[in-house]
C-alpha cells in the first residue's frame, strides 16, 4: 500500500476497512467475511434504468444508516466517505448502496420516495474532514468511561452502552440502557458542561447491547444480534411452548437476560406441522380397551399411545393421519380393532462411528513374556493347595482325637462319688 493511501478501520465496529486515497480524495470499502451485520448485498448492481439515480443509503456507527440524495451532481459510489446533512452541524458515513436497490430498502422500511424529505449529501469527504472525524472517533471511549463515572454518582439507575460523535465533533449521541423512565435531564446539563458539545441520549434494549458488546452464544458460535441482526422481533415463551420446549429460564434465555432470539427461527416449521396434527382430548376407542395419549413429535407427524394412564411402558406409535380417522371412526361409534397388531414404523438407527478409530490401532502388540524353565515342574496352585489344606487338616484332626480319648481315659480312671465326699 502507497504512503498515500490511509487505512481507517472503522465502520459499526465491526472491522470493516475504509481506505482512502488523500491525492485523488477517492475511498474504497472492504467487507471482511461475516463482520458486517448492517452490510446489504446489492443484487440489483447490474441494473441500470436510471430509477433513484441520486438517492444514496449512507451508513453510520452502529445500527444507524439512511437515505440520502446527491445534489451536489457529485460522482459518488459505494465505499466513499461522504459529508451529509445533519440535524445541527455536519456528519460522516460511508455509502452503501445504490441506483434501484435504494428503491427496495425504502419500501422495506416503509419510505415513500414521492412524500420523504431526504437529507443532502454535501461532498466526498476531504483530508481535514476525515482527521476531524478521526479525532472524534478517538474520543468516544474515554467519554462513555467518563458519563458511566458521572451517571453512578448522580445514583441514576441506567448504564451508558456506547457513545457516538457526529462527524464534525460539535455532537454525540449517548445510548444507555434502563430498565425504567429516568429522569436525565440534570444529567444532560452535566454532560454538557463536562464534555462542551451538544447531548443526545437514546435508549437501547438488552438485545442491542449485547450485538454492541458482541461474544459466543451457548452454540458456540457468534451472538446472533452482533452478526447479523439489526432489527429486532419481539419474543415470547409460546415459540417455547410450540416447540415442546421446558420452560427453564436459565436455557431459554441468552447472554443478554432475555429470550434468546433463535426461538423464533423455527416456529413456522412447527405450526406447520401442527397444523397436520389433531388435538385429542379425550383416548381412543378400541376394542380391548381405550389408549391414552403420551407424547407427540411434533416434527415427524408420530402420536404414541399406551393403554395404561400413567405408564409409558409400552407405547404404540400412530400418525397423526391415522389417528384423525381414528378419531372419525370413534364419533361415528366404530372401533378399531386393535393397537397392538399394529406393526411398528421402521425407525432408522442412529449409528455413530465413535470410538471405531483408535490411536492405538497401528501400535504393534506387545509380546507375552516366556516363562522360565524352573517353574515348569512346580505344581499348579489348583492342584497344590487342597492337598496343603488336607496336610494341615489331618495333624489337627489327630490331635483332637487324641485330647478326646485322654479326656474320656481320665474320667474313667477316676474313683466314683460318695454321698460324703
Amino acid at each position: 500500500m502507497n504512503n498515500d493511501k490511509e487505512t481507517i478501520h472503522y465502520d459499526c465496529n465491526r472491522g470493516c476497512v475504509v481506505t482512502h486515497d488523500s491525492q485523488t480524495g477517492e475511498s474504497q470499502i472492504s467487507y471482511r467475511a461475516g463482520c458486517c451485520k448492517l452490510g446489504d448485498y446489492n443484487w440489483l448492481k447490474d441494473a441500470r434504468d436510471g430509477t433513484f439515480a441520486n438517492l444514496y443509503e449512507v451508513r453510520f456507527k452502529n445500527t444507524r444508516k439512511g437515505i440520502y440524495v446527491n445534489e451536489s451532481q457529485q460522482n459518488v459510489r459505494i465505499g466513499d466517505l461522504v459529508v451529509v446533512e445533519a440535524v445541527t452541524g455536519l456528519d460522516l458515513g460511508i455509502v452503501t448502496l445504490e441506483g434501484p436497490i435504494v428503491g427496495r430498502q425504502m419500501k422495506c422500511r416503509g419510505i415513500n420516495p414521492d412524500t420523504a424529505e431526504f437529507k443532502k449529501i454535501y461532498r466526498k469527504a476531504r483530508q481535514i474532514d476525515i482527521e476531524k472525524w478521526q479525532e472524534a472517533i478517538a474520543r468516544e471511549q474515554e467519554t462513555m468511561i467518563k458519563a458511566r463515572r458521572i451517571a453512578a454518582e448522580m445514583g441514576l439507575d441506567m448504564k451508558i452502552g456506547d457513545v457516538e460523535f457526529q462527524g464534525d465533533g460539535s455532537k454525540a449521541i449517548f445510548y444507555y440502557i434502563a430498565d425504567g423512565r429516568v429522569d436525565f435531564r440534570q444529567l444532560i446539563k452535566v454532560f454538557a458542561e463536562e464534555f462542551r458539545i451538544r447531548i443526545e441520549m437514546k435508549q437501547i434494549g438488552a438485545r442491542q447491547e449485547a450485538g454492541l458488546i458482541g461474544g459466543l452464544g451457548i452454540c458456540g458460535r457468534e451472538l446472533c444480534c452482533a452478526n447479523y441482526i439489526s432489527s429486532f422481533q419481539s419474543i415470547s415463551t409460546a415459540a417455547a411452548r410450540c416447540q415442546d420446549l421446558s420452560l427453564n429460564p436459565q436455557k431459554l434465555a441468552g447472554q443478554c437476560g432475555k429470550l434468546k432470539c433463535c426461538l423464533n427461527y423455527e416456529v413456522a416449521t412447527y405450526m406447520d406441522a401442527q397444523s397436520r396434527i389433531p388435538k385429542v382430548s379425550e383416548p381412543l376407542e378400541f376394542e380391548d380397551g381405550l389408549a391414552y395419549l403420551r407424547k407427540t413429535d411434533i416434527l415427524r407427524e408420530v402420536m404414541y399411545f399406551s393403554y395404561e394412564k400413567g405408564s409409558d411402558a409400552v407405547l404404540y406409535p400412530l400418525d397423526a393421519s391415522e389417528v384423525s380417522e381414528i378419531i372419525k371412526m370413534n364419533r361415528n361409534g366404530i372401533k378399531p380393532e386393535s393397537l397392538r397388531t399394529e406393526p411398528e414404523p421402521a425407525i432408522p438407527e442412529f449409528v455413530t462411528a465413535v470410538g471405531d478409530d483408535s490411536i492405538t490401532r497401528f501400535d504393534t502388540p506387545k509380546r507375552k513374556k516366556n516363562r522360565s524353565s524352573k517353574g515348569k515342574n512346580r505344581p499348579k496352585p489348583s492342584e497344590s493347595a487342597p492337598l496343603e489344606a488336607d496336610a494341615q487338616k489331618a495333624p489337627r484332626q489327630n490331635r483332637q482325637g487324641q485330647r478326646k480319648r485322654g479326656n474320656q481315659a481320665g474320667r474313667d480312671s477316676r474313683p466314683p462319688k460318695t454321698k460324703g465326699e
